[in-house]
């Protein structure tokens, strides 16, 4: 469905923060991003950043709601940005320099079995409650997108940004809609899941969906299995909480139509200070995530 869904690429995320310029500084000291240039015009402050050939952007939200304290993977409020490291202990240690963030992991970085990819992984917050994740691919299993000259430092880029899910194959759909394609699943469970995640006995459906330039970042589903709470998402679009995903579609008519098709979903124009670029439109997922989409 790319071809007719009419999307080219996760442009960049977009994240929510109180005080944006002083969140940056931790992204650039303890995360190694550097500086972007602006895309856009609007009425709110944004301090655009990039990490390797990533970007991303930090939003003022001064008014919004704060991050909702500790909020578990299986919520569908839950979305974190995942960070490719060449060096798992290198990138830990240079984290652990920087006051403000916290564990989501319960003992460190963790191996996950093979079933699970093999990666090693961690989880945190960001000093604003924004979670993210540190991952490093087997020596024999690195992705081809990352397969280049060390960067300065052992972080190296955005590899996904993963959206907790109620139901695996509606979000598909949805995202098929829009010219996404799945290019992995998997199950994933077992003790090295539960301190991953900091959920009791996890099983977790991953699925991910690529884009048809197949460059990173991808969107990656989390779909907890179980009888766990999943309140409607309540998010303003200017929460904390309120992360975007920024998809760049071939041109304003793909957009149009992506519109039209999901009508239902678009956030009315002039209910949120946010910036956007010409043209844009924001939709809410099946789960309340938030998805701008832009002319190409």
């Amino acid at each position: 469905m790319s071809a007719l869904g009419g999307a080219r690429r996760l442009a960049r995320i977009a994240l929510n923060a109180t005080d944006p310029e002083r969140l940056a500084v931790f992204y650039r000291a303890a995360l190694g991003f550097r500086d972007a240039e602006a895309i856009g015009a609007g009425p709110a402050r944004v301090v655009p950043l990039r990490l390797g050939d990533q970007r991303l952007d930090l939003v003022a939200a001064p008014d919004g709601r704060p991050y909702p304290g500790e909020v578990p993977g299986f919520s569908p409020l839950f979305q974190h940005c995942a960070i490719i490291v060449a060096d798992m202990a290198a990138a830990h240690a240079r984290l652990s320099a920087h006051p403000g963030w916290r564990p989501i992991s319960t003992d460190g970085p963790v191996r996950l079995p093979a079933a699970s990819g093999g990666v090693t992984a961690f989880k945190f917050r960001d000093p604003e409650g924004h979670p993210l994740e540190f991952l490093a691919f087997p020596p024999d299993a690195i992705p081809e997108a990352w397969r280049r000259p060390r960067a300065a430092g052992p972080c190296l880029g955005l590899d996904h940004s993963a959206i907790s899910v109620a139901d695996t194959a509606r979000s598909v759909a949805f995202y098929e809609s829009l010219g996404l394609s799945v290019v992995s699943r998997s199950l994933n469970t077992g003790p090295e899941q539960a301190r991953l995640d900091a959920v009791l006995a996890p099983t977790v459906e991953v699925t991910g969906l690529g884009f048809p330039d197949g460059r990173p970042p991808h969107v990656e589903l989390l779909c907890y299995r179980g009888d766990h709470p999943r309140p409607v998402s309540d998010l303003a679009v200017g929460d904390v909480a309120a992360t975007r995903l920024v998809i760049a579609m071939v041109d304003s008519e793909a957009l149009a139509a992506a519109c039209a098709t999901h009508a239902g979903r678009l956030v009315p124009a002039g209910s949120t200070s946010q910036p956007a670029t010409g043209g844009a439109a924001l939709l809410r997922d099946p789960d309340g995530h938030f998805v701008m989409l832009t002319p190409g």
